[in-house]
């Protein structure tokens, strides 16, 4: 079967160089495999968890639902006009409906079901065929708490709502739940392809780390963003967010971790001694990596990254320990946040946690696990009340302060790295970085 040829040439990917990105073409086939795997075996299961049996999904052309772009197939770049999506599922037949109310099929997976000749009108078709199935529960796309399960605009709501019969009005609800678990569930076939994409995230990132990028008194840290950039450019991916790369030294006091954002400076030279970090995230097969690792450039006599840098990025791991261990399914973000941040405390680390849901969006749905500017927890549902579900990736964001008596300063150790929980608990997607990047690189000398 072609799947299985797919699959078997995905897997072989892994193994071999992360660089060896697959032609759109195949690219395509690949997303549209898993998402009719999708819509077949993972949305009837959250239907029936959330007790939703009619899902309907609007959009229109340039202003999509965050939902409906992840359910287009790979040759839909946009919604067509008005895009209306009703997924039915009759738990006694154990069978979903995937339909569209538009002039076309979207894709193989969701067949046509509105023939304009016979009824002009779009949303009287709607209505006939929910009127035919007579769901108990109907989910619409909006939210107070998540914003990509908020995608349902006011023209089309009111819209619906003006068109549905009376007796259906009642059983209209949020489908936040449906939504959120739509997006941050990943399926195994996923996260072989997301080892792929972070390694190829990782493999970049050693790359801009290195003498082949960086030429200590000359490279600059813009010039290395734009060579991150670009590299993504060639290798015929994308970015979801401008890469940063930002320097600690001696020199230079401590600032608000805001600066690390919006008042960062810009075309810095790199000089021997410099501790470096970036923040750079990639695109691929519709997943998003978001990562946060650190280098140093080594002085001309030292062989080693100082032992002071080296056990501060041990610090950073145990805060990374304390985070992930606390990771159990059913606790809120909140909860979560809140004991491994006394945890790392009580353990003499001077922590912050600001870890948030990865998948289909850089920032996507689920738990959030605290905001560089909101340890207290999110006073909001997506960290307040919703659970970690299983089969969800996050990026693990997080930093501690460290004092340097030799800098006569505190410095801050800033990782970020794409784990998994699943049944089995927390692992890291692709490794994390538990040693520092050095630049140049230190080459073993044979011979005499």
């Amino acid at each position: 079967m072609r799947t299985n040829f797919l699959f078997l040439f995905l897997l072989i990917n892994v193994c071999l160089r992360a660089q060896q990105i697959l032609p759109e073409v195949e690219r395509a086939k690949v997303v549209d495999e898993i998402l009719e795997e999708r819509f077949n075996v993972l949305l009837p299961a959250l239907m029936d968890k959330t007790g939703i049996d009619m899902w309907i999904v609007i959009s229109r052309e340039y202003n999509e639902d965050p939902v409906i772009k992840t359910m287009l197939p790979a040759t839909w770049l946009n919604a067509r006009r008005r895009t209306i999506l009703m997924f039915y599922r009759n738990k006694t037949k154990n069978s979903i409906e995937k339909l569209a109310v538009a002039r076309y099929n979207v894709g193989e997976s969701i067949s046509s079901a509105w023939d304009k000749e016979k009824e002009p009108d779009q949303w009287k078709r709607l209505m006939q065929l929910i009127d035919e199935r007579n769901p108990a529960k109907i989910g619409l796309n909006y939210s107070k708490d998540h914003n990509i399960a908020d995608g349902l605009d006011k023209t089309d709501y009111d819209e619906f709502m003006a068109n549905l019969p009376q007796k259906y009005k009642p059983r209209v609800s949020s489908a936040e739940k449906l939504a959120v678990g739509w997006i941050e569930t990943r399926t195994e076939r996923e996260m072989v392809i997301y080892n792929q994409l972070v390694d190829i995230t990782h493999d970049i990132i050693a790359e801009a780390f290195s003498e082949k990028v960086i030429t200590p008194g000359v490279t600059t840290t813009t010039e290395v963003e734009w060579w991150m950039r670009q590299k993504v450019t060639d290798l015929g991916l994308e970015t979801w967010f401008h890469p940063t790369v930002d320097i600690q030294r001696t020199s230079e006091e401590l600032v608000s971790h805001l600066y690390s954002f919006s008042g960062r400076p810009d075309d810095m030279v790199i000089l021997p001694g410099d501790l470096l970090h970036c923040d750079f995230g990639i695109k691929y097969l519709r997943l998003n990596t978001d990562c946060q690792e650190l280098a140093y450039v080594l002085k001309p006599e030292e062989k080693a990254a100082p032992a002071f840098l080296v056990n501060g990025l041990k610090d950073g791991n145990r805060v990374q320990d304390f985070l992930t261990n606390n990771m159990i399914a059913g606790r809120t973000g909140n909860e979560i946040l809140a004991k491994s941040l006394s945890e790392a405390k009580a353990a003499g680390l001077r922590p912050s946690i600001y870890t948030h849901p990865l998948g289909l969006y850089g920032h996507s749905a689920g738990t959030t696990i605290g905001m560089w500017d909101s340890q207290g927890g999110v006073m909001k549902d997506d960290g307040e009340n919703y659970p970690l579900n299983p089969n969800t990736v996050y990026a693990i964001e997080l930093n501690t302060t460290i004092t340097i008596p030799e800098w006569k300063r505190d410095i801050r150790i800033m990782l970020e790295e794409a784990g998994f929980f699943g049944n089995d608990g927390f692992r890291y997607v692709n490794g994390r970085q538990t040693e520092l990047l050095l630049i140049p690189r230190i080459k073993e000398h044979q011979g005499n």
